[in-house]
């Protein structure tokens, strides 16, 4: 197995060996440390030595005796020794998987919520601290130092790893759920890279959020979140050419969508929808399932999307929203009145490429062409992902060379 199969194969892994350790040591930074320790040893040998043939027990094993060491380095913590689990066999580790619990615990209401959303995705997403700094739009630097708190507190609290009773639960279901929608946008998206997409974690997003659905199957949310990453993901097939270059959503061809995945996320939001209460994860299912059951772009019902964008923007209150929602008014009222929702959000989205990308495309719908051929060049220089840079590009380019460009902007998936 080649080095990047096994790195996929490790991260995968990661928050259940993870998981495993906190639960028997209740050190959630000396767990983590002995994990990260037990992933390099396995990228370091597998690629040579080859996969074990139970490859999260060989990563449980070298893990369990790095903390074990790691407990007797310490002569204060000597005592703690007893609360660790006798160093297992590979063949003995159990089935178990307890990602979930450690997601909980991640979101547990004792962090803020910044602190939990980034330890979880650095402990169960498996993302760097880069990733997550550029996620939070903060310096890597202070994102470390978040996470760094956040495993502390955690350590200092004594908090038992377990999954939470049902009157505690909820307090920390609205972090995990944006957890989960944060680790599956970094996977189909990439804030930064060469790779528009990233797999391993939309496909771990997807993981937890069904396991997050068969845990709350009445929570008419958790239901939603998993429906809007089925419906999003079905796109991913048609979502670039054969050399990597971004195709937006009107352009897709709709055949290479996945209609397994959309049948079962608009069956999934169907059903959330009659449930009582409405939340944004809802709101966005409902919205990727009226773009996904429109077999042409023309096709789509451009009022209902509208509709829907209002009533989330009036429940978020979040600028990317409102700039969804002016994409979908210019869609349904013409360009000028969606430019004029795009101004009132320079102060909220300051040196945002989507403000900018979708600034562009309204400009051309509008025939502002050297306006719009501005701000695609500008939309290109502030974008950390190589794909939407050429996607971008490339619109500049056509433009001047007088050609019209895509139907949509980056922004209406």
């Amino acid at each position: 197995m080649s080095r990047p199969e096994v790195e996929d194969l490790v991260r995968t892994l990661a928050p259940q060996v993870l998981a495993v350790l906190v639960r028997r040591s209740g050190d959630f930074g000396a767990a983590e440390d002995a994990t990260q320790e037990a992933l390099l040893a396995a990228v370091q040998h597998w690629p040579a030595e080859g996969i074990p043939e139970n490859p999260r027990g060989w990563l449980l094993q070298t893990a369990s005796r790095r903390i074990i060491d790691s407990f007797r380095s310490d002569q204060a913590r000597r005592r703690r020794e007893d609360t660790v689990a006798a160093e297992p066999r590979a063949a003995d580790v159990p089935d178990r998987d307890d990602t979930l619990t450690l997601l909980f615990l991640c979101a547990h209401p004792s962090l803020t919520s910044a602190s939990a959303i980034a330890l979880t995705l650095r402990a169960v997403g498996g993302l760097t601290t880069a990733e997550i700094a550029s996620a939070f739009l903060v310096p890597e630097t202070t994102m470390a130092q978040r996470i760094s708190r956040a495993k502390a507190k955690i350590k200092k609290s004594g908090l038992a790893f377990r999954m939470p009773e049902a009157d505690e639960r909820q307090a920390s279901l609205r972090s995990v759920l944006h957890v989960l929608y944060l680790v599956f946008n970094e996977g189909y998206t990439s804030s930064g890279g060469r790779r528009l997409h990233r797999t391993e974690l939309s496909a771990e997003a997807i993981r937890l959020a069904r396991l997050l659905h068969a845990a709350l199957p009445d929570d008419g949310e958790a239901a939603g979140l998993l429906a809007l990453m089925l419906l999003t993901d079905a796109r991913r097939p048609a979502r670039t050419g054969p050399d990597g270059d971004l195709i937006p959503l009107a352009d897709q061809d709709r055949s290479q969508w996945d209609r397994s995945l959309i049948r079962e996320g608009v069956a999934l939001i169907t059903a959330a929808l009659t449930r009582d209460g409405i939340g944004e994860y809802r709101l966005q299912a409902a919205i990727a399932a009226t773009h996904d059951i429109a077999l042409r772009a023309e096709d789509t019902d451009w009022p209902r999307v509208l509709t829907l964008y209002t009533r989330l923007e009036a429940l978020t209150g979040n600028p990317v929203v409102t700039l969804n929602r002016a994409i979908a008014t210019a869609m349904v009222h013409g360009p000028d009145a969606g430019l004029a929702m795009l101004a009132e959000l320079d102060d909220r989205l300051p040196g945002h490429h989507r403000l900018a990308a979708a600034r562009a495309h309204l400009l051309e719908m509008a025939g502002e062409r050297e306006e719009a051929i501005r701000h695609y060049t500008a939309a290109a220089a502030r974008t950390g992902n190589t794909a939407e840079q050429r996607y971008l590009t490339l619109r500049a380019a056509r433009l001047r060379a007088g050609h019209s460009t895509s139907r949509s902007p980056i922004g209406t998936e």
